[in-house]
């Protein structure tokens, strides 16, 4: 790891990062996209509720395979206006090779909007 990254973010700072467990409900493809896309529609549970989002997971994921998956998002970042799409939260991944996305999610089934920390 680089030296100069490994001290930039506080703890204060990162407790403010909800980043939650969630279940994904539907997955539609996303043709409006500039990069190959699907959007999703994910349950957080009663306190947060349901959020839709899309994700450049199109390398790794078909659309019936998502669907009751868990998955673990960002669901404090402002909205954001993708095309005629609004993301209401940021699915976490890890980027490999030419930008495809493996999805973060828990080993086992836990209860929908777990915050991880």
């Amino acid at each position: 790891m680089n030296s100069e990254l490994e001290n930039n973010l506080s703890w204060s700072e990162f407790e403010r990062v909800e980043m939650r467990v969630g279940t994904i409900m539907e997955a539609n493809d996303f043709p409006e996209a500039r990069k190959p896309a699907y959007q999703l529609v994910i349950d957080f549970g009663t306190e947060i509720g349901i959020r839709k989002t899309s994700a450049q997971i199109t390398k790794h994921y078909e659309k019936a395979d998502l669907i009751g998956r868990q998955i673990v998002s960002v669901v404090n970042f402002p909205k954001k206006q993708i095309g005629k799409f609004m993301s209401e939260c940021l699915v976490l991944g890890a980027v490999g090779e030419e930008g495809s996305v493996i999805l973060l999610s828990p080993d086992f089934k836990v209860e929908n909007g777990l915050r991880i920390g």
